[in-house]
């Protein structure tokens, strides 16, 4: 579907958001000359702009000025958002206690337009884990915790975020999508083997507010042979936790101690 044009024009503004996108969708670092050919804008136009950005630190160059990245401030912005600091105070003493449980990592997911982010992580307690950082992204619909979110919405939400979805991913099989969304809605969590990390199983649950999703709990559970814990026990004690959670979002109640 074609855009609607915008009502009311600001070049500048407009000149530095395509290049913020440009650089937060980039995997590497961007010369002057690539970003000028990402933005579709001369050197002349972006070199100044580049220079604001950097002085206010929204995005810097390597060592060897190999190029500009973004940095995490945009980032740091969003979590300054009242419902995000709620989210996260209510969710790391529960987020610390799991991880000690189940001797595992934990994170805490948001939905970011057509992708998650993490906002939360909490360490494994032994030496062994996989940790996800703070800040990482996924499209929705490639991750257990997307699909969670996904699954505790109303239909009208669900159905936008679909449509978001899909202008990113115009190969998305909405249909098969939908079928794993409904049965990660009547399990309660999902669980799936990571589409990134060989041996590694995602396990995800909901952070309920208002009768909808705000935030996915997830844990990468790796089996270890010396651990009598095992995914049966995770799973439950994740559920717990992100019950707990949003008992403490709901209710302002004091999270549940061992």
């Amino acid at each position: 579907m074609p855009k609607t044009p915008p009502k009311y024009r600001a070049p500048a503004l407009d000149k530095g958001l395509d290049i913020l996108e440009l650089l937060a969708a980039s995997p590497t670092p961007l010369t002057i000359a690539e970003v000028s050919e990402g933005v579709g804008r001369s050197r002349g136009e972006i070199f100044r702009m580049l220079q604001v950005l950097e002085e206010r630190d929204y995005i810097t160059r390597g060592e060897g000025d190999t190029g500009y990245s973004i940095t995490p401030r945009l980032f740091r912005l969003g979590m300054e958002q009242p419902q995000l600091k709620t989210a996260v105070e209510a969710a790391l003493p529960v987020m610390h206690r799991l991880a000690d449980l189940v001797e595992q990592s934990c994170h805490l997911v948001v939905p970011s337009r057509e992708q998650i982010v993490v906002i939360a992580r909490i360490d494994p307690p032994g030496e062994i884990g996989l940790v996800v950082r703070v800040g990482h992204r996924r499209p929705m619909s490639q991750a257990t915790s997307g699909h969670v979110l996904l699954a505790y919405q109303s239909d009208e939400i669900r159905n936008l975020w679909l449509d978001m979805i899909a202008t990113h991913e115009p190969d998305l099989d909405r249909k098969k999508l939908l079928k794993l969304v409904a049965q990660v809605r009547a399990r309660g969590y999902a669980s799936a083997p990571s589409h990134i990390v060989d041996g590694v199983t995602d396990l995800s649950a909901p952070v309920m507010q208002h009768g909808h999703a705000v935030c996915a709990l997830t844990i990468p559970f790796i089996e270890r042979r010396a651990s009598s814990i095992t995914m049966l026990h995770t799973q439950a004690q994740l559920r717990q936790a992100a019950s707990d959670i949003s008992d403490a979002l709901q209710y302002g109640a004091p999270v549940r101690k061992e």
